[in-house]
């Protein structure tokens, strides 16, 4: 079977491209021949994506000067994090020919016999646009089979304009699975047929399975930052929580810009050196969903600041392993360091979970009926 998968394959982080990986492997292993629709737009292609943030950026794009100091700051490291996803993406994914528009899209869209949207944020706003109607699979027939697995609108607060759209093309897919509780009343509220909640992919392969692409464990104690979002209050909680745990504080990050907020800088690692980092963290302080699900699937002491917009990711799967008490409510809040995660139960639900999620994705794909 030839499913064509389209997702936010192509953002520079980690989260984006080991979804899309976990995603194709899953697949893969259930016989499937899987191809990742190489589609990026213009305003998300990294020699842009600094001017993209621009104009939605108030703080920096009230004059000129500001926006051409902004630009000198954010482009070499966006172009540098580019060139290295790019070929981390043309490593770890097969890809199919490279589409900048929904128009070359349409025009010559890969052959398939399922059509799949697949996880992170591919309902939200896309670089400039509200939304962009190619991850709503516009692109394809209306009498080819379309599912949706792990999709995730990234926030709760759509105008009804953009609900109204959003009614009309989820209609056209034969099944939906979303990642967030969030997500299934959004459709709920729409009066199609409810959702399953499903597992992000990264959670459907186990640990030990992520084990084999790590190749060197860090045999070190220390405290770990992963951020993806620009907080001055969380910098110094962790710089102030490793030094209340007496341990090293590392930041990882594929930002150039973020190296200057503090913490022994491991600058664009590799996918496997990223993992070894989160496995072996005696803790990890993150704002990022996938470095929270990392850190719970390898049983990593952590901390959560939920961010400002997109927090109901991180909610949402706090609520479902129970951890939603390591949610940093006070930045004078030091009481993680003694107080542990028992990762048994939380295991446990997650183990129970990805069986059901992989049944899904499997009677989406294979049932007939779907």
């Amino acid at each position: 079977m030839k499913i064509s998968l389209i997702t936010r394959h192509a953002i520079s982080n980690y989260g984006s491209l080991l979804q899309t990986y976990a995603t194709q492997t899953v697949l893969k292993k259930m016989g499937c021949d899987v191809e990742v629709i190489d589609y990026i737009p213009q305003d998300e292609h990294h020699f842009n994506i600094a001017k993209s943030l621009l104009q939605k950026n108030e703080q920096w794009n009230t004059n000129i000067f500001k926006r051409i100091a902004y630009l000198l700051i954010q482009t070499p490291g966006y172009f540098l994090a580019g060139i290295k996803f790019e070929k981390l993406r043309r490593t770890l994914l097969k890809l199919s020919n490279r589409y900048t528009t929904l128009d070359e899209l349409t025009k010559d869209k890969p052959q398939a016999d399922i059509y799949c949207t697949g996880s992170d944020q591919v309902w939200g706003p896309i670089g400039c646009k509200i939304f962009d109607p190619a991850y709503f699979l516009s692109f394809s027939g209306n009498n080819e089979k379309k599912v949706a697995f792990g999709s995730s609108f990234g926030r709760v607060e759509f105008s009804s304009s953009t609900l109204d759209t959003y009614k009309k093309m989820l209609a056209k897919y034969n099944a939906v699975s979303v990642r967030e509780k969030s997500a299934v009343a959004i459709i709920a509220n729409m009066n199609l047929t409810i959702p399953h909640q499903v597992l992000d992919p990264t959670l459907l392969l186990t640990s030990n399975q992520w084990n084999k692409i790590i190749k060197k464990d860090i045999n070190k104690r220390y405290v770990l930052i992963y951020q993806l979002h620009s907080n001055s209050e969380m910098d110094i909680y962790a710089k102030k929580f490793a030094k209340q745990s007496n341990l090293p504080l590392i930041r990882i990050t594929p930002m150039l810009h973020h190296l200057k907020r503090g913490g022994w800088p491991i600058f664009l690692p590799d996918p496997e050196i990223f993992l070894s980092y989160i496995k072996n963290a005696a803790y990890m302080i993150t704002d990022s969903f996938h470095g929270t699900a990392f850190a719970i699937n390898f049983g990593t002491q952590f901390v959560n600041i939920l961010p400002e917009g997109t927090q109901t990711r991180n909610q949402s799967l706090l609520e479902l392993t129970n951890l939603t008490e390591r949610v940093v409510r006070s930045y004078q809040d030091f009481s993680f360091i003694e107080k542990k995660i028992n990762f048994d139960p939380v295991h446990r639900v997650i183990a129970k979970e990805r069986e059901r999620s992989i049944d899904v994705l499997k009677s989406m794909f294979f049932n007939k009926s779907s």
